[in-house]
């Protein structure tokens, strides 16, 4: 016989006293808290690490590995049009351009614009399919951001292809995982961006990670750590194509005493106060905030992107680029597609990118302001999430 009685009417369930139901709410939110603080509590305290020197055989062997095959290069910056990480994809434009050693290409996978994470939108030069059409020979480097899909099929084929053309291709940041999941990092020393780590390895576990440095070249294929790595991964590759006075004069442009591929893995790590910071900041749904960035013709790209960045990673406050119409031209040719039209933005909540000081110095000062404004809490969680060495 079966247990549910189906020809005996059920009973009407009691509705729960408003007593009870605000216990059971608060019982599962002791629950939740307890086992977020449990969490919090076997985080490792935040630790400070110093960086080994690089033996300068290593970093002559970089260069090497960064030789192009032309004698004025043709790099190709690639990207989904969905998500592509901002400083990513527009720092390595704004550095080559700058510095003028080679022809530089904003492309992706489809057309239409870019919408970059976690803020801004940008027009690319051209499609993958265009850049094929014009380039048959292939690109000297591909430079590939951190993309929210990792194995987008038309970017794995696409960077399989530019390898077998000769190219060497630079993985910045997360952008590791995109070449992990092409199978370009196969039995491969290799970094990426610290809280990916593990996420490298499951793609694929014949990686060799090298700890305690910021770039690695291995076999036509290059890796960085976290976001900020952008900086000396470019100035390196300047200095590869054009010599080291010619980087010199670059860096000294952007603010960058040195940049080399010295690294202290052992200060980025999911740490106790970083968790903390994070979950406070989200919590405090009520102080969360819309910042602007008024965005003008010819404004600095690289020092755009690194606030934009920064101010959208605070888990306070979110970044909407403003502008009074259409299109706007960056410095060195990045066309910005802005969020709202037709206003400059509120004037009291504007983002400054401090385009009196040279890239390296407005991130500084971003990472200061946002102390000024949220605590220095969450600018350490902000440098955190940029793998900036501070």
């Amino acid at each position: 016989m079966s247990d549910l009685q189906p020809d005996r009417p059920a009973r009407p369930s009691k509705p729960m006293k408003p007593r009870l139901v605000l216990g059971a709410i608060l019982g599962l939110a002791a629950l939740s808290t307890a086992g977020f603080g449990l969490w919090i509590a076997s985080l490792p305290p935040a630790s400070v690490a110093l960086a080994p020197p690089v033996p300068q055989a290593e970093t002559d062997a970089l260069l090497a590995a960064l030789k192009p095959k032309r004698p004025r290069p043709l790099i190709a910056i690639v990207g989904i049009n969905d998500a592509t990480e901002t400083t990513d994809y527009l720092l390595p434009h704004g550095i080559l351009k700058r510095a003028d050693v080679a022809e530089v290409v904003s492309i992706a996978t489809g057309p239409g614009p870019v919408r970059l994470f976690p803020a801004l939108t940008v027009q690319p030069d051209m499609t993958i399919a265009d850049f094929d059409a014009s380039y048959p020979e292939g690109a000297d480097h591909v430079i590939v951001p951190a993309m929210s899909r990792d194995d987008d099929p038309v970017v794995t084929d696409w960077l399989r292809d530019q390898a077998r053309k000769g190219a060497v291709i630079v993985g910045i940041c997360a952008g590791a995982k995109v070449l992990a999941a092409a199978g370009l990092l196969k039995g491969k020393r290799a970094v990426t961006h610290w809280y990916y780590l593990d996420r490298l390895r499951k793609i694929d576990p014949t990686i060799a990670h090298a700890p305690d440095r910021r770039m690695v070249a291995d076999g036509g294929v290059v890796t960085t750590t976290g976001i900020t790595a952008s900086m000396p991964m470019m100035l390196t590759l300047v200095e590869a194509i054009a010599g080291r006075p010619r980087a010199e004069a670059v860096a000294r442009d952007l603010g960058i005493a040195r940049w080399d591929a010295r690294h202290a893995s052992g200060a980025f790590a999911l740490s106790r106060p970083f968790a903390v910071t994070v979950l406070a900041n989200r919590l405090a749904f009520w102080n969360h905030e819309e910042l602007g960035i008024a965005l003008a013709p010819g404004m600095d790209e690289v020092s755009l992107a690194l606030a934009a960045d920064a101010w959208s990673r605070t888990y306070r406050s979110t970044v909407t680029a403003y502008a009074p119409s259409g299109t706007v031209e960056t410095r060195n040719g990045i066309r910005l597609i802005p969020d709202r039209q037709g206003t400059d933005g509120p004037e009291a909540r504007r983002v400054p990118i401090f385009p009196e000081s040279p890239p390296a110095e407005a991130l500084d000062r971003t990472l200061a302001a946002i102390a000024a404004r949220y605590g220095a809490g969450t600018a350490d969680a902000v440098a955190m999430q940029l793998e900036y060495p501070r």
